[in-house]
Order: structure tokens, then sequence, then C-alpha cells
């Protein structure tokens, strides 16, 4: 027998690697794969995108980096606004070029666009153009310093009847919906290979552009105070229209029809709430000029979503894709594998490890699912799990992961920009309830193990850990993120940092990261963040919804007299709202619009703002894997081959402790580290008992056997009585869990005994 050491590398027998390409990014269905020019063209304009926002959130000027003033380029760091609106722009025009408005089929034949469509793609090309120079044209005409400045700012003076405004509607406005919606309509019928650039979808990428270049040039001069009046010109109600539109069409192509149809929903709702009775009523209509002029402002799409996609998001993937590029993502997996695979049940373990650790990065439930579920559900299925089980556990396990402090996929820091509470204080409250989150889950999947007498994976069917063990500075960039943080560096910084650690680090692997390696990173950091960058534009839709109609503050008024007559009644209702919201949508704009809809509502209630925030993130964040909608249960049927019901119904059996969590740390704010470290450990240890019970009732196992019906209620009984974390309810709550032990052992009643029905014989 060959010692294992001085076996070669790559010797499966010893050393088997079970997760390759766990980094590598999945292609989307509608996704294009060019090649020869096509690919140097959109891998160049993707790395320029991501590299043009390392750049500007470090105020680095390009004058700086290369001792060489070139007037047309800008110094960092930019105006706000601006760096908004060119964010959303190039994710606009990267994603209509790199996503097709249909799915291509991989083994069909190569379908062609008529030749009427091809023609009248072409000819949009012309009022896009025409738009185009108009919008350029007022921006030279604003920095030509001839129109009058008042209180420092130029004025734009677009009224009706003035040449401006005609010009605005006639050469701006009207080429501008002409091609974009035009466009649209155009690029659902048009097929093209997947190799080359649909027409239709180039100009909607002109036009994504043309949008940007006009609303820098108008809200440069005191216009910008006009936004959300009636006095707003006219041309940037043209250009939010326009530039909404695009947000919808872009979100459908990358994130499916159910975000789309509730902003539609939200849309609808502005024009037709003054004929609305109850607490949807507004006093006056709306006019498309005011709404349109107020949605494209800081109030609405430019507001808090965006603010957070174009700084800590973006950041943040850039950060995943240098993980990535150095395969660290393939080494958490690995590592998850070495260290649980061998516990009964051992894959589903690990896709808790894994997938916690990839998640908190990857940002969305549904995506962390496809990365990490690819490789865990398979395994599960072979050590005993049901499809649907499997499918189940990397769904609640992916899910879990966009809570995992410290990065908490981008919730946290949507939450921060929300509240103005800061990042570090969020991310240490994070822990105890992420904790609790991920014990139920492993409480669930070992208890279904036990039950089922499943074993775990054999030595030899696992990498060797000593060698693992080895390679653990691959965990420093995260070490260091979570160190600059806590130094108190700002979260740019600190990711800039981390992100640099990864490319260091990287020279200590096989996969060295040179010149090439970090421009691809870019790149890849470039097309993972255009689906986020359109999921949280567009909840920027429904939040100008919100602020201009004011519907928030009225359901707010509806928790306060449910609040009035239960205040458990009125977190229920909160509950059932934030998880309502957040079906079918990525976790950013789930909280997004829970936050604005159900969280003012909390705190009016007397809740601290950060428990509040918390109880809406929380639900948002299990909205993924709550039926009839859920989308992380969704993808991992598909891995699985489950159905897709039966699996959401699995992974809600799985997380059903998960649900209590929220009730928890309200009822009990030391689990939010608010508190003396005795509260807080006195909190959080009666919490892990709580799960622990509520999953062994659900389950149906307890301290080693099986469970009667009736031990299985006293068991939730028990868990219930820990939710409140006072000393008597902890007391009674663990008085029923030993009464149940000792009647489960003394007594032995028949765990396959059926609950008995009146009237049966």
């Amino acid at each position: 027998m060959t010692d294992a050491n001085t076996q070669p590398v790559g010797d499966a027998r010893e050393e088997p690697i079970l997760a390759e390409g766990v980094d590598e990014e999945p292609v989307e269905s509608n996704r294009r794969l060019f090649t020869g020019w096509g690919y140097l063209l959109m891998a160049g304009l993707s790395t320029l995108y991501a590299a043009f926002h390392m750049i500007a959130l470090n105020g680095v000027s390009i004058s700086a980096m290369t001792g060489v003033e070139v007037p047309i380029l800008p110094q960092f760091p930019l105006e706000t606004w601006n760096f908004r609106i060119v964010h959303i722009s190039g994710a606009l025009a990267l994603g209509f070029l790199l996503f097709s408005a249909h799915t291509f089929s991989d083994d069909g034949p190569a379908q062609k666009n008529t030749r009427l469509l091809s023609l009248l793609s072409i000819l949009l090309v012309i009022p896009a153009l025409v738009s185009g120079a108009t919008s350029i044209g007022y921006l030279n005409l604003i920095n030509s310093g001839t129109l009058p400045e008042m209180g420092g700012l130029t004025t734009w003076a677009a009224f009706p009847g003035t040449e401006i405004y005609a010009s605005e509607v006639w050469w701006f406005g009207t080429p501008l919906l002409v091609a974009t919606f035009g466009a649209i309509v155009i690029g659902w019928f048009e097929r093209r290979n997947r190799d080359l650039f649909a027409a239709s979808d180039i100009v909607l990428a002109i036009c994504g552009i043309v949008v940007a270049i006009y609303l820098i040039a108008i809200y440069g001069t005191a216009a910008r105070n006009s936004v959300g009046t009636a006095f707003v010109p006219i041309g940037v109600a043209f250009a939010a229209t326009a530039g909404s539109a695009m947000i919808l069409e872009l979100t459908r192509r990358v994130a499916g029809l159910a975000l789309v149809i509730i902003t539609g929903g939200f849309l609808v709702y502005t024009f037709t709430a003054h004929l609305l009775p109850g607490i949807l009523a507004v006093q006056n209509a709306y006019s498309w000029q005011r709404f349109f002029g107020h949605v494209y402002s800081d109030a609405g799409i430019l507001g808090p979503t965006t603010a957070v996609s174009s700084t800590y998001i973006i950041l943040f993937i850039i950060f995943a894709a240098f993980l990535q590029a150095s395969k660290v993502g393939d080494y958490f997996v690995n590592f998850a594998f070495a260290s649980a695979g061998r516990a009964r049940g051992g894959p589903a373990k690990v896709a808790i490890f894994a997938s916690g650790l990839m998640g908190m990065i990857n940002g969305t439930s549904a995506g962390n699912v496809v990365a990490t579920g690819s490789l865990t559900i398979p395994l599960m299925k072979k050590v005993g799990y049901q499809k649907k089980t499997a499918g189940a556990v990397e769904a609640a396990a992916s899910t879990g992961g966009q809570i995992m402090p410290p990065i908490m996929g981008a919730g946290a820091f949507i939450m921060a920009e929300i509240t103005g509470i800061p990042y570090t204080e969020i991310a240490i409250a994070a822990i105890i309830p992420a904790i609790l989150y991920f014990v139920s889950i492993y409480f669930m999947v070992d208890f279904e193990a036990a039950k089922l007498g499943m074993r775990g994976m054999r030595e030899d069917e696992l990498p060797k850990f000593n060698k693992l063990v080895r390679q653990v500075y691959l965990f420093i960039p995260i070490i260091i993120l979570i160190a600059a943080l806590f130094m108190g560096y700002s979260v740019i910084r600190a990711g800039t940092l981390a992100t640099v650690a990864a490319a260091v680090v990287s020279w200590f692997t096989p996969f060295r990261m040179g010149i090439r390696s970090i421009l691809k990173a870019f790149e890849l950091a470039g097309i993972m963040s255009i689906q986020i960058i359109a999921v949280c534009a567009c909840a920027g839709i429904i939040v100008g919804v919100i602020s201009l109609t004011g519907v928030g503050a009225r359901f707010s008024s509806v928790l306060l007299d449910l609040a009035g007559v239960s205040q458990l009644l009125a977190l229920f209702f909160a509950m059932c709202i934030a998880i309502l919201l957040g079906m079918g949508m990525p976790t950013t704009a789930a909280y997004a619009v829970a936050a604005s809809v159900v969280a003012p509502g909390l705190v009016q209630l007397g809740i601290p703002t950060l428990t509040a925030h918390f109880f809406v993130f929380y639900f948002a964040v299990l909205s993924a894997i709550t039926p009839p909608v859920a989308l992380a249960s969704y993808a991992a049927a598909g891995i699985s081959g489950a159905n897709p019901m039966e699996t959401s119904v699995a992974s809600f059996k799985i997380g059903i402790a998960a649900f209590i969590v929220p009730y928890m740390f309200f009822y009990n704010s030391a689990l939010l580290m608010d508190g003396t470290w005795l509260q807080v450990t006195r909190a959080g240890l009666t919490a892990t008992v709580g799960v622990f019970l509520l999953s062994s009732g659900v389950q149906g196992w307890f301290l080693g056997g099986r469970s009667a019906w009736f031990l299985r209620i006293a068991l939730i009984f028990a868990a219930l009585f820990m939710i409140e974390g006072g000393w008597f309810t902890d007391l009674v709550g663990i008085g029923i869990a030993v009464a149940t032990f000792f009647v489960q052992k003394i007594l032995r009643p028949d765990p396959d005994a059926t609950i008995p029905v009146r009237g049966a014989d």
C-alpha cells in the first residue's frame, strides 16, 4: 500500500476533489455567447464597467493614475446622482447586448430574424440617434455658459410655448420613446443566432446611454430642484418613461416576470389611486409628467436601492469575482466536505456549511442554489435523501446565506442606507439570528438522517482534511474584510482591501492571478452585476410609487389599528405582507420594498428601528423558500428533478423553525446583541434550545428516538414557550421538554400511532 502523501496530486482514489467548477458562473438560457470580435467587445465593455466602479468608489482620478491630464475623462469622485445614472445606464447597455429577449435552444437550428424586422430595427436607430444628438446639444448648451444662472445653478427654461420645450418634445422625447418602445416590442419577435447581436438590442443600448446623457445634463441645472413637482421639465418625464420601460424589460430578461408584474401593479395603482376606496385612495390624480419626473430621482430609481447597488453591491460582486477567479469557492466547498461529510447525511450538512459561505457573497438565493446545489444535491440523493428533500435542504441553506454576516448578500447595505444605522452594528446584530437559522436547518436535516438511518460519506470519498487545513490561508480575504470593517475602515475601503487580498492569496495556489486573470475577474463582475442592478432599479420604481402616493404610511396606520387589538396580530400581518411582497423577487428587491411598506409601521408601534427592519428583512429572505412562489426552491427542483411545488413545501418545512426566530428577537432584543454579555449569552442559549425543540417536534425525533404524535405537539409547545426569553417562560418550556423526555423513555408510546378520530373503530 503506497502512502497517501506520496501519491500524485491528481490521484482521485487518494485525494478526491469533489468541488470543481463551483466558481464557474452558470450561463443563463438567454445569454448570448459571442465569439471573435463580438466576444472581445463585450469582454472589454464588461471589464471597463466593473473597473470604472472600483476606480470611482475609491475616488482615484485618471490623472493621478497616469500622471497625464485628460480633459474628456471624468475626475472622481463623481457627483452622486451622475454616478448612479451612469451606473444604471451602463447596466442597461451591457444587459441588452448580453441578454436576449428570448431563450436559446441548445439543440435546435439557428433562428434567423425576418427581413422586415431587420429593416424596422435598423430604422429605429435613426430616432435613437436623433434623440442622442439632441441631448448632446443640450449638454453643450448648458456647459457653454450662455444660459442665465439662478442661485449659482444654470437655469433650464423648458416651459410650454418656449423653443426648448418644443425641442424636448419633438427632437428628444418623441424620438426616444419611438425608439425605446419600438425596440422592446421588436425584440420579443426578433431572432438571431446566439453569437450575434440583435439590432433591436443595439437600439435599446443606445437609448439607455441617451437617457443618461440627457439626465446628467438637466440634473446639473436648477431644473433638478423641480423634480417631483408639476414644473419638472417635460424632457425629464420622457427620459424617465423610456428609462423605466428599459429597466422593466431588462428585469424581465434577467430575473423573470414576477418583479415586473408587481412593479406594473404599483404603476397602475399610481394612476388609479384617486379612484380607489379606503386606505388605498389618494386625493388627487397624478399626471404622467409629475410621476415620471419624480420616479427617476433619489426618491425612486436613484434612491436607496441604486445607492446600494452602485456602491456596496457591485464592490462585493467584484470581490466575489476575484474569489471565483482564484478558485477560492472550490476550496470553501471542499473544506465543507472534509469537515462535515463524515456525519450522518453528510452531504446535507455540507450544503449548509458551503451554502452559508458562498451565499453571503453570492447575493441571490437562487444563484447560490445553482452554484453549490449542482454538487451537493446529487450527493444528498446518493446517501438516501428523497429528491424533494435534497433540493429543499439546498434551497433553505442557500437562502440562509443572505442573512450570514459580514456580507449578508446585499441586504445589510440596503438596511444601513435606509435606516442610517452603521453597517458594523447591523452585522454584529445579525450574528445570533444567522446562527439560529443554520442551527435550525442543521437539526432538521440531522433528525431526518437519523430517522432514515443514513450514513455519512466514506473517508475515501472525501477530500483530505489535513491537506485543506494547510490551505486555510485562503480564508484570509474574508478575515481581512471582517477585520477592516471592525477597525473602522469604510465598507468600500474594506471591500477593496479584501479584493486585493484575494488576488495576492491566489499566488500561493495553482491559480495565480496575473493581469489576464484580473481583467477576466472584472469582466465576470461586470456580467454578474447586471441582474442585481436591474432588480434594484426596478425596486426603485416601486419605492418611487410608495414615496409619491404615501401608501406606506397608510399601511402603517393599519398596523397601528391591529396593534390596538393585539401586537402579535400586527406582527403576523407584517410578516405576511413582507413574505407576499418578496415572493418571486430577489432578496434585495424584496427587502427594499418591504422596508418601505411595512417597517415604518412597525417603528410607529414603538419597536426599535433595528429590530423592525431585521424582522422585515428576515421574512423577505424567507420568501425564497415560501410556497407557492419560492425562487430558491424552484431552482433546486430543476437540479434535483423533483416537483417544484413539492420541493417548495419541503423547504418550507425544513426552514419552519426560522419563521419563529424573528418573533424571538422581537420579544428578546438581546438576540440582536442589545444587552449585557450575560443577557446576550442566555438569550442565545435558550433560543438555540427553542429551535432544537421545534425541530424535534416537526421531525418527530427527540434525543435519540422517534416521538409519538402527542409528544411532538408537546415539543412544539415547549419551543413556543422559549420565544419570549423570560425566566419563567424558559423554565416552563424546559420543564415540558424534560417531561416529554421521561414519557418517551419510560412509557415508550408508539411513534406510529395516529391521532384518534371520533367515530373511528
